[in-house]
């Protein structure tokens, strides 16, 4: 009758992060495989609509007169079945070049292409709900405001660029809208916000952006939250990688538990792989 192994907790917890570990470096792997061949079509796209060469603003300016005047897209029999996080499908079917919020993502993931620095503006009512999608492009060092929907950088009456700051003037945002067909004057930029937080439960509505702006002030505007939270190859991207970050940390306390606390001989990968190099650059021996 075989000798039963001693602490089985450990060696199933043990068996379990490397199960996990190995599973996450697939997917990992087949995330970042998806996230290349999209940056590769977006780079493809985006040279296509306004090349690298053109000073910053031409570029912006070019991405949507595109917009607005390509004629060659999909039409969806029901678009509310098509992915709003997919940049390919953003790009190419005309309802959702027509919606605020997938119409900015489809202008972000272009310009990110074409080397801008962008980022997604969210416009809000007095409850903290969103009412309309932006974007700001940093021109001349500074976030100017774009809106993609109605395809126009925010000038005033003299051409000069603007700032969502800029827009919160009421006579500024006048001029700035005043040329735009149908804009909405409700679209105006008393509120904003570049992450919308409503979404998280009432608990952390609450509370988040308060503790968030207390311990990390300017976090919004730190890191490009859009990217992360609007391209789901990316989200996952990032997502896999802390996963796996995490599981080798988790995999390393484990080793110095077993090797230090539990003295119990355990797998290591980094012997066998020395050891199975060793093996395979050595000369063969002859046996005489």
């Amino acid at each position: 009758m075989p000798k039963p192994q001693p602490h089985p907790i450990f060696r199933a917890a043990w068996r379990t992060c490397n199960l996990l570990l190995a599973a996450g470096l697939v997917v990992l792997l087949c995330a970042g495989f998806r996230e290349f061949c999209l940056r590769y079509y977006l780079d493809g796209f985006s040279d296509a609509i306004a090349p690298s060469v053109l000073p910053a603003e031409p570029k912006v300016q070019a991405i949507l007169n595109w917009m607005r005047i390509e004629p060659s897209r999909a039409v969806a029999t029901n678009p509310e079945t098509l992915s709003q996080r997919d940049p390919y499908v953003t790009l190419n079917y005309q309802q959702l070049l027509r919606v605020c919020g997938t119409a900015t993502n489809a202008f972000l993931n272009l310009a990110r292409e074409d080397d801008l620095v962008v980022r997604r503006l969210l416009l809000l009512d007095p409850d903290g709900n969103t009412k309309h999608v932006a974007a700001e492009v940093l021109l001349e060092k500074r976030w100017v405001v774009v809106d993609p929907t109605y395809h126009v950088i925010m000038k005033d009456a003299q051409g000069r660029l603007l700032t969502r700051q800029d827009l919160q003037n009421p006579a500024v945002f006048n001029q700035a809208v005043r040329a735009v067909p149908n804009y909405p004057l409700n679209y105006n930029y008393e509120h904003t916000a570049h992450v919308r937080l409503e979404r998280v439960p009432l608990f952390a509505k609450v509370h988040l952006r308060r503790v968030l702006d207390a311990v990390y002030p300017g976090w919004e505007e730190a890191a490009d939250w859009s990217l992360l939270l609007e391209r789901e190859s990316f989200f996952y991207v990032t997502l896999a990688s802390v996963t796996v970050i995490f599981l080798l940390l988790v995999r390393f306390l484990l080793g110095w538990y077993a090797d230090s606390r539990l003295r119990i001989p355990r797998f290591h990968l980094r012997d066998r792989v020395l050891r199975a190099g060793a093996a395979l650059s050595s000369a063969p021996e002859i046996k005489q």
